[in-house]
């Protein structure tokens, strides 16, 4: 394998400076690897709301960043001491189609030992770091993406879609994590309250698992969706206790909240049976404190878990659901519009319609003489 002690050539960036609704653009050289990294070219990124966010100045990040996370890309040059095969075994060579974790990590640190490497204190986290030193194309929206030490790499299936593999790195890899941590599948039932992406990609995972699922969204649009991804039952959050009762008499086994929302959170540990477990994902943002009963979870023996990122084995397993079922459910379709590199303050207003569950962006074609993105 090459060591990228060649020149390699230059590339392109879109740079989020803290300007709200703009990017600005920088050329790059394509650096030389050293110990431990690899050098990808970006096949394709997706936009999460985490970007949209920052860029419109409703999330704070380092500035200036390179944003975007879910990312695949292909190798073009690995150091030495890179392993040559994923944890499932397949090759991680020149002109391998892969994804990697959202952080890489240091594997020592107290959060590593733990086994909550997502929390590394040494971590470098793509899409979020500030655009510097080794750390300048750690974002998806760039011609190259360099990965650090401590990265977990995993190859893709050829036959995978662009559209489908990549928001496994961040809303597929999540939602395996918060799934797992459900318990068991079989004979459940399980309340998902959001159905946007990972709500999603929540209702297809669990009804893999052979688990039946409450989809509970406000808007029909998105209801109607999650019955095309396994969802028995998708109904607005007015109903969702009779269809809880409908379905479970005595409670529902899981609820995994994807929404955010407070009002989301209190049904959903209403909705519990005893014993039951309620896996919040989607509250990543300050929001007033909720009133809870404790004495209602004692008596009840609830668990309630947070789960922000994921783990290495949950990336796996999201590949390994998208390879064997992006053909059960429509995922390709969630990517509703492509944009060049060049067009990606149009490919970010678009983000912002509900319209688009998900919005890609790919570095070709890109001309920077000829481009005049302008912001909005």
């Amino acid at each position: 394998m090459t060591t990228g002690s060649d020149p390699l050539g230059r590339g392109v960036a879109a740079i989020y400076d803290g300007t709200p609704g703009a990017f600005v653009w920088r050329t790059y050289d394509v650096p030389a690897i050293r110990a431990g990294e690899r050098l990808v070219r970006v096949l394709g990124a997706t936009v999460c709301g985490s970007d949209l966010h920052t860029w419109e100045g409703r999330r704070t990040c380092a500035t200036p960043t390179i944003l975007g996370h879910e990312i695949v890309g292909e190798i073009v040059a690995s150091a030495p001491d890179c392993p040559v095969h994923d944890r499932r075994g397949r090759p991680l060579a020149i002109g391998s189609r892969v994804t990697w974790g959202i952080v890489a990590a240091c594997g020592t640190c107290e959060p590593c030992r733990r086994h909550l490497p997502q929390k590394c204190r040494r971590g470098v986290k793509y899409g979020h770091e500030r655009a510097e030193g080794r750390h300048l194309l750690t974002g998806g929206l760039a011609g190259h993406c360099l990965l650090a030490p401590g990265t977990e790499v995993v190859a893709l299936d050829d036959a995978l879609p662009l559209a489908v593999a990549c928001p496994a790195s961040c809303a597929t890899a999540t939602v395996a994590g918060a799934v797992a941590a459900c318990g068991p599948l079989a004979g459940a039932v399980v309340g998902i309250l959001g159905c946007g992406m990972l709500g999603l990609t929540a209702a297809a995972m669990v009804s893999a698992g052979g688990g039946t699922v409450i989809a509970v969204d406000p808007e029909p649009r998105r209801c109607a969706r999650a019955l095309r991804f396994g969802a028995t039952r998708a109904v607005s959050p007015d109903d969702c206790a009779g269809a809880a009762a409908a379905i479970a008499p005595g409670g529902l086994d899981a609820v995994i909240e994807v929404s955010g929302r407070n009002a989301a959170f209190m049904a959903g540990v209403e909705s519990l049976r005893v014993g039951g477990t309620i896996v919040l994902v989607g509250s990543v943002s300050p929001a007033p404190d909720v009133p809870v009963s404790l004495e209602g979870i004692v008596r009840r023996c609830l668990t309630i878990r947070g789960l922000h990122n994921y783990r290495p084995e949950d990336l796996v397993a999201a590949v390994e659901f998208l390879e064997r079922h992006h053909r059960t459910h429509p995922f390709a379709e969630l990517v509703s519009a492509w944009f060049p590199l060049g067009e990606v303050a149009a490919a970010f207003r678009a983000a912002a319609d509900p319209a688009h569950v998900r919005v890609g962006i790919t570095p070709e074609p890109f001309l920077p003489s000829e481009t005049t993105d302008a912001p909005p």
